[in-house]
């Protein structure tokens, strides 16, 4: 059962000349699954005999019985036909109903490509049906999700395929605050390359004017001031949070308050404090994940990093109305104070 590479796959794929009868595609990165299933339209099939050789069905009201005599027909004037099933994981008890391709997987028809796209998780490898997937020896792409020190060099990439570069600081804004899943901030990139036109270089300003970002007024700036023990700016930061709640609800201020004091705590007693020894012990990937963690550790001593986990620990749970009956918000103006003051 083979379990190629996105991009070999993608380039596979693009020059449809000899395909697998079987492709399933899986997992928690919806991104790659959609690009792929669009490549398996656009190249697979000519446009003129898409009418007849060119099937789609979809998870939530798929018939099974009808899917599976589609794909044993033969084509129609043609050399071969395309049938795919997309959001497979929408069928009633998806998992169960698609124990019921396997016989066709066992013994798929070699004039038919046929693709089943299948979200959020992944099939098991027990099941009747990557059993029958891996004897005829279809081919299985699983799409995991992008870990965090891996977005920006995604992120890259993608600008670069559309032949636009972006700045340092624009990619590390639209990374921290964006996020993943891939199809959210590569929508978002999308969105500044319209806006941008022949202006071929993405900027910060860009960011905070474009995609709703404020630079000098989210999470991963309210971390900094922490880490620098800037208490004014600090409390203008959540001034700002308490004026706009919807956008910046506390559960996320305090998660990465936590992560990041977490980290800290760790850096203090690690034997190794060059880059890589931070890099290894934290568990991280690249050196712009330290630019806090470097700053804290100038303005937080051992004790200090553990009595604030400890004051976070205590906001989560007076934030959730036990022993406290204050605003969250005061809340977290108390917390910020303790931190910086311990």
């Amino acid at each position: 059962m083979a379990q190629p590479a996105f991009r070999d796959l993608l380039a596979e794929i693009k020059k449809g000349k000899t395909l697998s009868p079987i492709y399933i595609l899986m997992g928690e990165e919806t991104y790659y699954i959609d690009v792929l299933v669009e490549a398996f339209e656009n190249n697979i099939i000519p446009e003129e005999d898409k009418d007849f050789n060119y099937h789609i069905f979809y998870g939530n009201d798929v018939d099974m019985e009808i899917m599976i005599a589609t794909a044993q027909q033969f084509p129609v004037m043609a050399d071969r036909k395309l049938v795919i099933l997309k959001e497979a994981q929408t069928l009633n008890q998806a998992k169960v109903q698609l124990e019921k391709l396997a016989p066709y997987m066992s013994h798929p028809s070699p004039q038919t490509v046929f693709v089943l796209a299948y979200k959020g998780d992944n099939l098991s490898s027990t099941s009747k049906l990557m059993k029958s997937v891996a004897a005829s020896k279809g081919v299985v792409f699983k799409s995991e999700p992008v870990k965090e020190w891996q977005l920006p060099g995604h992120v890259k990439d993608y600008c670069a395929g559309m032949k636009f570069s972006i700045e340092e600081k624009a990619l590390n804004l639209l990374c921290e605050y964006i996020g993943t899943p891939l199809s959210k901030i590569f929508g978002e990139v999308n969105k500044l390359v319209m806006i941008k036109g022949d202006e071929r270089k993405i900027t910060a300003k860009d960011v905070e004017q474009h995609i709703g970002v404020s630079k000098d007024f989210n999470n991963f700036e309210l971390v900094r001031a922490v880490a620098s023990k800037n208490y004014s700016q600090s409390m203008k930061i959540i001034q700002y949070f308490e004026r706009n709640p919807k956008t910046n609800p506390t559960i996320l201020t305090n998660s990465m308050l936590f992560a990041f004091f977490q980290k800290l705590a760790i850096t203090h007693y690690l034997s190794d404090k060059s880059e890589k020894g931070m890099l290894d012990g934290l568990g991280l990937k690249s050196a712009w994940q330290l630019k806090e963690v470097k700053e804290g550790i100038r303005f937080y001593n051992p004790r200090q990093a553990i009595n604030s986990i400890h004051y976070i620990r205590e906001y989560d749970t007076k934030s959730k109305g036990i022993e406290s009956y204050q605003n969250e918000y005061d809340l977290l103006k108390e917390l910020i104070f303790k931190i910086i003051t311990n």
